[in-house]
């Protein structure tokens, strides 16, 4: 395995794409914004724990302490989430709609913007989100020719047109074996292509293959899909070029190709 965390370092006209080191987050750079992405909080997650008998206290107040750090230390001018903020659907409990509002109105202190691209758990976030926050359907949002969706439906034609695609939904993990033989899951992030063939029947003005990023979930609690054993999930797993996907764990170490581990 070979530390490589600078190829996933990439630029799009004066946008860089930079994960950030053994978390499940990354900046996008420029000279004058930053913007720091993290995706799939769940927020309120805890309670389907219970449900099969482990007390688990909520997360908020620990997923608002690793975003503070990491916005005292990068210095973004703007939050984005990639959807799945909240948990359960299509009813939340009080208290997850209480921590859903303090945690947004939270976040305000730490950035001047806050843009949330709805996933597939985030029916009637507006209503949890304070003034000023943009909120942007499953179709996804452009920022300088990246394309930013949560992936659990089609994105927009303007966002496959995009240089790069970030999505998120899938938790990806990947299932490794230690030298007794012990299967153990890792989160991580997985760089490859479109297959323009594959994507140009749906998507008619395609040109060009765009390179696609998945992300992993922010909250551990989410667990993830070994990616590894079960493939990638979803639509936008059906037009991936699967021989084309590399991997990354979180501290940057590239495994090699998923088709290959």
């Amino acid at each position: 395995m070979v530390s490589c965390l600078a190829t996933y370092l990439v630029r799009v006209k004066e946008l860089e794409i930079s994960p950030v080191e053994n978390e499940a987050a990354l900046l996008l750079k420029s000279e004058n914004s930053a913007f720091l992405v993290i995706a799939d909080l769940h927020i309120g997650i805890e309670s389907e724990y219970r449900e099969m008998g482990l007390n688990i206290p909520s997360q908020t107040k620990v997923l608002l302490s690793k975003i503070q750090f990491l916005c005292k230390k990068y210095k973004p001018s703007s939050i984005i989430i990639l959807g799945d903020i909240k948990h359960n659907i299509p009813f939340p409990s009080k208290s997850e709609k209480r921590d859903l509002k303090r945690f947004l109105e939270k976040l305000f202190e730490y950035v001047n913007e806050v843009i949330i691209v709805k996933g597939n758990h985030d029916g009637d976030i507006e209503k949890f989100a304070p003034p000023g926050t943009k909120i942007f359907s499953s179709k996804g949002k452009v920022i300088e020719n990246i394309g930013l969706a949560h992936g659990h439906s089609w994105p927009s034609e303007k966002i496959m047109n995009s240089e790069k695609i970030i999505v998120a939904h899938i938790h990806p993990n990947i299932v490794l074996k230690d030298r007794l033989g012990y299967t153990f899951f890792e989160p991580c992030w997985l760089k490859g292509k479109i297959d323009i063939r594959k994507t140009c029947v749906r998507y008619k003005t395609l040109v060009k293959s765009p390179e696609i990023l998945f992300m992993p979930a922010f909250n551990p609690l989410c667990g993830g899909k070994g990616v590894n054993k079960e493939g990638i999930v979803g639509p936008i797993g059906k037009i991936v070029d699967i021989n084309s996907i590399d991997v990354y764990l979180l501290d940057g170490t590239l495994l090699g190709k998923l088709s290959k581990i």
